[in-house]
């Protein structure tokens, strides 16, 4: 190569050099081993990490992890793409020509002491005969449009009252584990709750009063319940359901019965229940292996009845469904 084309190509270099520099997109470059050769202005203000920290090291990891893990950037540079599910739940299949990688994560940033949620891209750059030369990854701060998300879905499957699941997201969770209790052949069980005398309630207290009375008692559902596959949910009005996947009879009647002992131990006042003095509960519970000749309203209908067979029993009790069906025959 005569002097005037290699004059002309490191011109060319530090021409790209300043312009990555100063692009508006926090962007870095990392070569072939990993090490950083460019952390451009932006990225400093993205990150709270100045350029001197990382350019030359394989450190820009804590840029946005509080401990090592391989970046977008890494993954292309390393060829480890079969990582990228397990680094990021959000991304893009790699195209067949192994051209560029895009994906989303949530990030520590413990410069900035806060969590940002962030849009990554990564490309590679080669050499005119095929060698990788370097890889850039761009940055997009998604942080409020990912909130704005999880807040639209938070009001699509929250009970605004009392904060736990509602009845859609309840029909759509025991749709799932019906299905997946048929297919292993696992019990599934239900508890349905209500609270005692709640119009007399509701009545006397006022309707302030009654909202109250129902956040204390979702309350206690969301401390009691603990596994993460159970579900519990405000099923409409004073009503309450307890989704208990892979659970038999006897420790969902046991789940049942902690529940309405707790909500006793409240000792909220119910100065005009027939009960005694304080918010009680009568929960029903049953209990099936689910199969293709029925279908998740077998369930529903068996835990309603023996939610009724506690009330008419005096209240404040638990009720299975088999002891329902005695008492009605």
């Amino acid at each position: 190569m005569t002097d005037k084309k290699s004059a002309v190509r490191a011109r060319q270099r530090a021409f790209a050099v300043s312009l990555m520099q100063h692009l508006v997109v926090p962007t870095f470059v990392l070569d072939p081993s990993g090490q950083v050769i460019i952390w451009n202005h932006a990225c400093e203000r993205l990150t709270g990490v100045p350029a001197a920290d990382v350019v030359g090291t394989t450190n820009h990891w804590q840029a946005f992890y509080s401990e090592p893990r391989l970046c977008l950037a890494d993954v292309l540079a390393q060829g480890r793409i079969a990582e990228l599910a397990t680094l990021y739940s959000e991304h893009t299949e790699p195209s067949e020509n192994g051209y560029g990688l895009r994906a989303e994560t949530w990030c520590l940033m413990p410069r900035l002491g806060c969590r940002l949620y962030l849009a990554v891209d990564a490309g590679p750059i080669y050499a005119d005969d095929g060698q990788l030369i370097a890889v850039v990854e761009t940055l997009r701060d998604m942080t409020e449009q990912k909130n704005a998300q999880l807040a639209l879905q938070q009001l699509a499957t929250c009970d605004g009252l009392t904060g736990i699941a509602n009845r859609r997201s309840f029909d759509e969770r025991l749709q799932v584990e019906w299905s997946r209790c048929r297919r292993r052949g696992e019990a599934l069980s239900l508890i349905m709750a209500d609270v005692d005398q709640f119009k007399r309630y509701n009545d006397h207290y006022g309707h302030q009063g009654g909202d109250g009375c129902l956040k204390a008692v979702a309350g206690i559902l969301q401390r009691q319940i603990f596994r993460a596959a159970d579900l519990p949910a405000r099923y409409g009005g004073e009503e309450f359901a307890v989704i208990l996947p892979s659970t038999d009879l006897e420790c969902a009647h046991s789940v049942a019965d902690r529940l309405r002992g707790k909500v006793e131990a409240l000792e909220l006042p119910h100065a005009t229940s027939d009960v005694g003095p304080w918010v009680t509960l009568s929960l029903g519970v049953a209990t099936c292996v689910p199969d293709l000749a029925t279908g998740p309203d077998l369930l529903i209908g068996e835990a309603d009845l023996a939610l009724y067979a506690a009330k008419a029993g005096g209240r404040n009790r638990v009720c299975v469904a088999a002891q329902a069906a005695s008492a009605e025959s």
